[in-house]
């Protein structure tokens, strides 16, 4: 098909859940200016979400930590406490209120706190050094930040400005809890659905992290659209309704693995209240797949969600056996494409498992496209086909529509859009054309209606699931007095999908070594951009327009590793 715009459409036979009143019911409504499928029956705000799923899921657990479990109740009477303490610190709806920490039970809760408040969480990525911290708070201006210890020396060292005031984030945890017969209400402050709600903070290719600002809009969405594809499932492949005096089912249950800062963590904390789900959180520190086998056993997980990376090394750990993994009926994730042999081996593994994974972005929640089930099958190279209520286009660079199976760039629309990059309207307007597409920068074609990933972003380096822009390496590589010529590059790696390379040429009469190139990054970017290969070369390839020619760098380093 020629020029096409591929929109989700409602499966036939599932028309039940589409009917007048349902759940699911579908209508056409503006979405800032544009018309939108949107579900009629939604909640107005996060904060509605919290207060309609915790009267249907109550004394269930919800958030499960080393050291505190917190029911659905529990996490409401908690988050009304802490947000009235906000409210005694000055916070009022529009601030914002940044964290840096590792999952901990008071982050979730002060998460929360803040948007029942009306305020704008700005979510600060806990792997940065003290300057990426400092411009993640230059450009958020938040009222309060709160920090755990180790991004509160960081902080320290950062040189914030004097009027940011700071808290250490264990003051929230003598508010945690069950209800108290002095509780606070929830705040009463209005929430429109297209007020901002959380800033995500994600790397672009000017080098400085930019904040991505989701919306209450954005937070509703979602989970409804997800938990659409399970409801559909549900209608046309019934499942034979249990024998009397059968067992009740189990409490859907999940490990968190995405750290909040990252749309994989916030995901699971707002959908977990949609499906009543119980969220177990491994202790703080670097992800084990031990320790992720076993919480998988001691709780009887039902669901795991990680980025490629992470299944490879569950899935290759020599005592996988030897765990009872027989729990874990839903398989997925995204953050990175997954490869034939992963889903193979997914599928070896964990054969009583459901499959699916995506394709989408902190720009749209994770939302994109698809792929599960019988697609999987058929076309496991892909990243399936557009996600329930949203529409996928591919564009040449001209902004046209390409054919049917011509590459171009993948162009995403619908109710799960963000707003826009927050206090940066030129990278806003590149981002978001005037009918509120949302070109990605990543490169694609659709053929009969799958989507193919041909690059990301063309020059983008993802490893172990975190999106690496090699143009931060460079500017940081640039400004060393030593190097004349600096290209980082993306090479493979069985694991974590992609290492990073550093092409360096030195000036004339340099002594710098690849141990004070890595140093060098270090002190300035986080750990997971240094990089793990220094190449020195004498003069790089160029084309003859002057540009650097990555891809035969690309190429060239990396059958030199593959060489031994």
């Amino acid at each position: 098909m020629a020029g096409t715009t591929w929109i989700w459409e409602p499966p036939a036979g599932a028309d039940v859940l589409f009917a007048p009143g349902a759940p699911f019911e579908i209508t056409t409504e503006p979405v800032l200016g544009v018309e939108c499928k949107v579900f009629k029956n939604r909640l107005g705000n996060i904060r509605e979400v919290l207060t309609a799923f915790t009267a249907r899921h109550g004394d269930l657990p919800n958030l499960v930590f080393p050291d505190i479990t917190l029911t659905f109740n529990d996490v409401q009477a908690s988050t009304a406490r802490v947000a009235a303490w906000f409210a005694e610190l000055g916070v009022v709806k529009g601030d914002r209120v940044a964290f840096a920490s590792a999952n901990v039970a008071s982050y979730v809760i002060g998460w929360w706190a803040t948007l029942a408040s009306g305020a704008i969480v700005s979510s600060l990525n806990g792997w940065w050094t003290p300057a990426e911290l400092l411009h993640g708070i230059e450009l958020s201006k938040p009222r309060l930040v709160f920090a755990d210890g180790p991004r509160m020396k960081r902080l320290l060292e950062a040189g914030l400005p004097d009027d940011v005031e700071v808290h250490d984030l264990s003051e929230i945890d003598h508010l945690l809890g069950p209800a108290r017969a002095d509780d606070p209400s929830l705040p009463s402050a209005a929430i429109d659905e297209d007020d901002p709600a959380v800033l995500l903070f994600t790397s672009g290719t000017t080098g400085r992290p930019k904040a991505a600002c989701l919306s209450h809009r954005n937070f509703v969405h979602f989970p409804s659209a997800a938990t659409l594809a399970g409801a559909v499932g549900a209608v046309l492949a019934p499942q034979p309704a249990p024998a009397a005096g059968a067992p009740a089912p189990k409490q859907p249950s999940s490990i968190m693995v995405g750290p909040l800062f990252h749309v994989s963590g916030v995901v699971p904390l707002i959908t977990a209240h949609y499906t009543g789900s119980k969220l177990v959180f491994p202790p703080v520190g670097s992800w084990s797949e031990t320790t992720h086998l076993e919480l998988t056993q001691e709780h009887s997980v039902g669901g795991w969600s990680a980025v490629p990376t992470q299944f490879w090394r569950l899935l290759e750990h020599p005592d996988f056996d030897k765990y009872d993994t027989s729990s874990v009926t839903v398989v997925g994730g995204g953050g990175a494409t997954y490869s034939p042999e992963l889903l193979r081996l997914m599928a070896k593994k964990l054969p009583q498992a459901r499959l699916g994974v995506g394709y989408g972005m902190s720009e749209t929640l994770g939302s994109g496209s698809r792929l599960g089930g019988i697609a999987m099958d058929s076309w496991p190279s892909s990243v399936g086909t557009v996600e329930a209520m949203c529409e996928l286009e591919i564009r040449d660079e001209n902004d046209n529509v390409v054919e049917d199976g011509e590459v171009g760039e993948i162009c995403i629309r619908g109710a799960v859009v963000f707003l826009g990059y927050w206090d940066n309207p030129e990278a806003s307007a590149k981002a978001l054309d005037e009918r509120r597409w949302y070109r990605t920068g990543d490169y694609g074609r659709i053929a009969d209606g799958v989507l193919y990933l041909e690059s990301r972003m063309r020059d983008m380096i993802i490893r172990g699931g975190e999106n690496v822009y090699p143009i931060e390496i460079e500017h940081r590589l640039e400004e060393h007095p030593e190097v004349a010529e600096v290209a980082v590059v993306g090479v493979p790696h069985h694991q974590l999908g992609q290492e990073v390379a550093a092409v360096v040429v030195l000036k004339p009469g340099s002594t710098l070594d690849a141990d004070g190139v890595k140093t060098w990054v270090s002190e300035e970017l986080a750990r997971y951009k240094v990089p793990t290969h220094v190449i020195f070369r004498d003069a790089l390839p160029y084309n003859a327009t002057g540009k650097v020619l990555k891809h035969e760098l690309e190429a060239e380093i990396s059958a030199e590793l593959a060489a031994g």
